[in-house]
């Protein structure tokens, strides 16, 4: 038998660091060829690392939140075979100790890459609260079976699959058995009275997508100096002419929301205002515009928020952007959304649809210039022709780099937008 050490692979971009998001196999399992071993996050994506072996798992070279360079070893495996390590150790490693709490969520810890050209790994101990008293015994080798959101969720909250019952077909690990397992494993006192006092404490590492969220924000907000301007917007014609065009077309083109409408007046409004358009590299002090619009549009998923892009918003009609926008946010949730579709967005929209509220201050996704909020569409009283009239109306809420984009462009360019929206036929015109 001989150990074969997996490296942590080169996967382009100039990429020279990538943060363990989780592990799928853990120290005895038997992997085959080709199994996923291992999922690391980028900048952009979640990557998978499949095994180029088949064998035993003997230890892992980090746990979930990690961030390791290029080249740095990864996992050994026992193989039939010598292997590709030529120096096997004669005494066995000893185990490590115990891992440490994690960090409150107020704090981001980032592991030191190994040095070391070859250093040695053991099995890490596993922590006690890892592992509550009902917890699963799966034999070496079974890899627990759960959806990728899944795994995200339980990834973003600290949790093991390995550990947790699932409750679906076949023993599938459902999102509810992840919240059963971390409510099962707080040590909350026991208490007949809803209104006792509670003195659990609960640490949650800031790891993988909240990790990334937390410094794009922080990137954002220390970089740009954001101003917003809120506009409201009289979205009757507009939703009538929705309302028409599903009637006529949707069981042949599809059905539409608002957002492609949307999509379609802030296409429009670019071209009078390519200074919105663009991205601002302040280390160069370069501000790039761009011809092509490739819109960001905001997707919440069980991880957190993500952005894919819609590349090249201004070819698109408004059933082809609602089908590419919708496989887009499929893609996003279910973890299976490519680099290219999260990165390169030129301008970004975003919308918490019916819970948007009436004003919100989006944060700019850096090194944009501009991000356009949509808060909810509400029937409100308004005056037309001196009478009180019912009249669906939406704010639009936008946040500008103010380096980059003067106050009186920034209004203009929502004005704009919202005469397309109130006169929906201009879009149409050329």
């Amino acid at each position: 038998m001989g150990i074969h050490i997996i490296k942590m692979p080169d996967i382009g971009e100039g990429i020279a660091e990538v943060e363990l998001a989780a592990w799928n196999v853990q120290p005895g399992d038997l992997v085959v060829e080709d199994q996923t071993l291992a999922d690391v996050m980028t900048d952009k994506a979640t990557v998978e690392i499949p095994s180029p072996v088949a064998g035993k798992v003997l230890a892992l070279g980090g746990k979930a939140g990690d961030v390791l360079p290029v080249g740095a070893e990864l996992i050994r495996i026992e193989v039939a075979g010598e292997g590709n390590l030529r120096e096997v150790p004669a005494a066995p490693a000893a185990v490590m100790p115990p891992q440490s709490p994690a960090p409150p969520a107020t704090t981001v810890a980032v592991a030191k890459p190994a040095v070391s050209p070859a250093p040695t790994f053991a099995p890490a101990a596993r922590k006690a609260a890892a592992c509550p008293l009902a917890a699963v015994a799966r034999p070496p080798g079974e890899k627990p079976l759960a959806s990728p959101a899944v795994r995200q969720y339980a990834w973003d909250r600290g949790i093991e699959l390995q550990f947790v019952t699932g409750s679906g077909p076949a023993g599938r690990i459902l999102r509810a058995d992840v919240d059963a397992h971390v409510a099962g494993n707080r040590a909350a006192p026991a208490q007949s009275s809803r209104n006792a006092p509670q003195d659990w404490e609960e640490a949650i590492p800031v790891i993988g997508l909240r990790r990334k969220i937390a410094q794009k924000m922080q990137e954002a907000k220390r970089h740009i100096p954001h101003f917003a301007y809120v506009e409201e917007i009289d979205m009757t014609e507009c939703e009538a002419l929705r309302v028409k065009l599903n009637d006529k077309y949707a069981a042949t083109r599809g059905k539409l929301t608002l957002l492609p409408l949307l999509l379609r007046a802030i296409v429009l409004a670019l071209r009078e205002f390519p200074q919105i358009n663009a991205r601002y590299d302040d280390t160069a002090d370069v501000v790039t515009r761009y011809g092509a619009v490739h819109l960001g549009v905001a997707t919440q998923t069980d991880g957190g928020l993500m952005v894919p892009v819609l590349r090249h918003a201004e070819t698109h009609d408004l059933w082809s952007s609602a089908a590419e926008v919708a496989r887009l946010a499929e893609a996003t949730r279910t973890g299976k959304a490519t680099r290219e579709e999260l990165a390169g967005s030129t301008i970004t929209i975003t919308s918490l649809g019916a819970l948007g509220g009436i004003v919100s201050t989006p944060v700019i996704n850096y090194p944009e210039v501009a991000i356009v909020g949509v808060n909810r569409m509400a029937l409100r009283p308004m005056i037309r022709d001196g009478q009180v009239v019912a009249r669906q109306m939406m704010n639009l809420s936008s946040s500008f780099d103010h380096r980059v984009v003067d106050g009186m462009d920034a209004a203009k360019f929502i004005q704009v937008v919202r005469g397309y929206l109130e006169f929906p036929a201009t879009l149409f015109v050329e």
